[in-house]
């Protein structure tokens, strides 16, 4: 169990408006503290689930007694598109906590609908769930069949290698650093450690670069990384050589 103590006051006012509040059904502490890799710069992961159609108006309501009760200092509301049956937000409860001269207190609430889809949680790629609030145990710990998604994601990078080089190494050829280096690590890096998650961790195979040291054996974070822009002396073409060497390596074993 990691040490949440920091927020201690927002998980008692998390509970307690979720026995209060109707139309909350479910409430769960997710993120580092449930997968693990929780520290003093770690935010708070928050899921809500709620009575169908009533998401939006609960989202708005715990907004509004959360800058009432709280000291507030900055809220960014993701749009509302992102999620078209819920909302979420950060909130922060500290003034720079990019600084990182004190440990972090911020808030990521996120507040659904109650469906199928956020309900049913596979604790192999979220963690097992810290739950403040289910009286009709309404959530379910079941594992995900991510078949689809991996073969979607194979056949996506093999379709897209020849494309995925040429527009790395033609920015890179033509001296624009920025496009050269958003490139690569988007169309090479980015196709590599999806073909590795596919391969080491395929519950995660969309996590991009993040839980490295998590989910890929020690030996091959340790070869991603040192493909990492910056991390040696290296030329950013001889990295993609080596990035797409890899891809190929990949690609051939499937």
């Amino acid at each position: 169990m990691p040490d949440l103590s920091r927020y201690d006051d927002w998980v008692s006012w998390l509970t307690e408006r979720s026995v209060s509040d109707p139309d909350v059904l479910v409430t769960w502490i997710g993120g580092s503290a449930a997968t693990g890799g929780w520290d003093e710069w770690s935010d708070l992961d928050l899921d809500v689930l709620c009575t169908p159609g009533t998401a939006a108006d609960v989202y708005r309501r715990w907004l509004e007694a959360a800058r009432a009760d709280f000291t507030v200092h900055a809220v960014w509301e993701v749009p509302e598109h992102v999620w078209p049956d819920g909302r979420q937000c950060f909130l922060t409860l500290q003034e720079r906590p990019g600084a990182l001269t004190e440990p972090v207190r911020i808030i990521d609430l996120h507040v659904s609908d109650l469906s199928d889809r956020h309900s049913h949680l596979d604790v192999r790629r979220h963690g097992t769930p810290i739950v403040l609030h289910d009286p009709g145990n309404v959530l379910v710990l079941a594992e995900e069949d991510v078949s689809t998604g991996l073969r979607e994601a194979v056949e996506q990078a093999r379709q897209r290698r020849t494309t995925d080089q040429w527009l790395v190494n033609r920015a890179i050829a033509r001296d624009q650093p920025a496009e050269a280096t958003d490139f690569y690590l988007r169309f090479a890096l980015g196709t590599l450690v999806r073909l590795l998650r596919v391969e080491h961790c395929p519950w995660r195979w969309d996590f991009g670069l993040r839980y490295l040291r998590e989910d890929l054996p020690a030996e091959v974070a340790d070869r991603v990384e040192a493909l990492v822009p910056g991390a040696s002396s290296r030329s950013l073409r001889e990295l993609s050589d080596d990035c797409f060497a890899w891809v190929d390596e990949l690609l051939a074993g499937r």
